[in-house]
């Protein structure tokens, strides 16, 4: 009796501890974008005085409205186009990927393994930045958009893990469809995609959150500013250059002071508050998405 009281005070104690480290690692994640954000709400005059240490001081929003309302900044732009590639590229990646995977896991597709090979090639070896920037002028995708839809549209790590995913699957379910005269379309259609619905899931957030943070394909490829992602925006606003005449100045609105520590606290905010806003939605098919895609070798 003794013994079974002390294992379960170990149990107890065992389940706080790790009950208090992760909160620990989830206030570590978690202060980075608050303190972001609270910088991007203080009153500019404490930020000066360097009087603020953590929560917001003087709580306003300005900075937000003046860095998506003021045209140098083109944020509001930047947002735009960075929103118009994910949601493309995402749902081209989804598609290209998953019906790639699919062909692959047909085994009477005799050169799958050819192919599959093919692909971890590509993932392995890099070729450099300058001949994939003479192939991608060649195709013209400099200063084309679809520079961030078409050429990475096929992720090899996500395509084995869908692929693997998918050869999971039970077959009889398949078997079953042949007999009652389903094709290949069909069994794609009636059978694998209701039953993916948590791979799919996984590798759209992968897509989306990628996409969206890319950051060195537009600043190589995208010229135009009316092209930019909010990503490049990013890099202006906070970078600042005193030789194109983009450096802050002190801006003073109704008796706020902005600075340039609560504009470029507000531009690094707004750009990472979509994602942030969607990982809780979608965090639920990670682990069961990720496990079930990698069950298989």
């Amino acid at each position: 009796m003794s013994r079974s009281h002390a294992r379960l005070k170990r149990k107890k104690l065992f389940d706080y501890v790790n009950s208090a480290v992760l909160l620990l690692v989830a206030a570590v994640c978690v202060y980075p974008f608050l303190y972001v954000f609270f910088v991007a709400t203080t009153d500019g005059t404490y930020l000066a005085r360097g009087e603020m240490t953590f929560l917001p001081m003087g709580f306003n929003l300005k900075a937000f409205a003046y860095i998506l309302t003021t045209p140098r900044f083109n944020v509001f732009a930047g947002m735009r186009n960075s929103f118009l590639y994910t949601a493309l590229g995402t749902l081209v990646s989804v598609a290209s990927t998953y019906i790639t995977a699919y062909v692959l896991s047909r085994p009477r597709f005799k050169h799958r393994y050819w192919l599959m090979s093919l692909f971890v090639i590509t993932w392995v070896f890099d070729a450099g930045i300058i001949p994939q920037y003479i192939i991608y002028n060649q195709f013209g995708f400099v200063d084309n958009p679809l520079v961030m839809i078409i050429p990475g549209a096929i992720n090899t790590q996500f395509l084995i893990i869908t692929k693997t995913f998918l050869d999971g699957i039970p077959k009889e379910l398949e078997e079953a469809a042949v007999v009652d005269g389903a094709n290949d379309l069909g069994i794609l259609r009636r059978v694998y995609l209701p039953l993916s619905s948590t791979i799919i899931a996984t590798i759209s957030t992968f897509y989306a959150v990628s996409i969206w943070n890319q950051y060195l394909l537009p600043q190589i490829y995208l010229k135009s500013d009316n092209l930019k992602t909010i990503q490049q925006v990013i890099k202006d606003v906070v970078i600042t250059n005193s030789e194109s005449g983009t450096t802050f100045k002190n801006v003073v609105i109704d008796g706020i002071t902005l600075n340039q520590q609560n504009l470029k606290a507000a531009a690094i905010f707004i750009a990472m508050l979509p994602i942030v806003c969607v990982y809780p939605f979608v965090q639920k098919y990670f682990k069961r998405g990720v496990l079930l895609g990698s069950v298989k070798g």
